[in-house]
């Protein structure tokens, strides 16, 4: 079981790795806004996981809020993006 906890850890610290590469690289605002959605939902899955693993819910409000960040920011750069299309024409 163990091991398998470890295995869990590690490939959420990988996809947190390739994640924050394609937030620093990515050619565009919305490659951007993406990587940073998956990386909040990555931190999320990786608490669910720790709540699972150690059977507690005290980071469910953390979730909560993290999810809420996430669909807030989504939104923010999808008006961000209309806007600045609607411009340039």
């Amino acid at each position: 079981m163990n091991v398998l906890i470890v295995a869990v850890y590690v490939v959420f610290a990988i996809a947190g790795l390739l994640t924050l590469w394609r937030i620093i690289v990515g050619p565009s605002i919305l490659d951007r806004a993406v990587a940073s959605d998956v990386l909040l939902t990555l931190v999320m899955c990786a608490l669910g996981a720790d709540m699972v693993i150690n059977h507690h819910t005290r980071s469910l409000p953390a979730l909560l809020i993290i999810a809420a960040v996430g669909v807030f920011g989504s939104i923010a750069v999808a008006r961000f993006v209309a806007r600045r299309d609607n411009t340039d024409r």
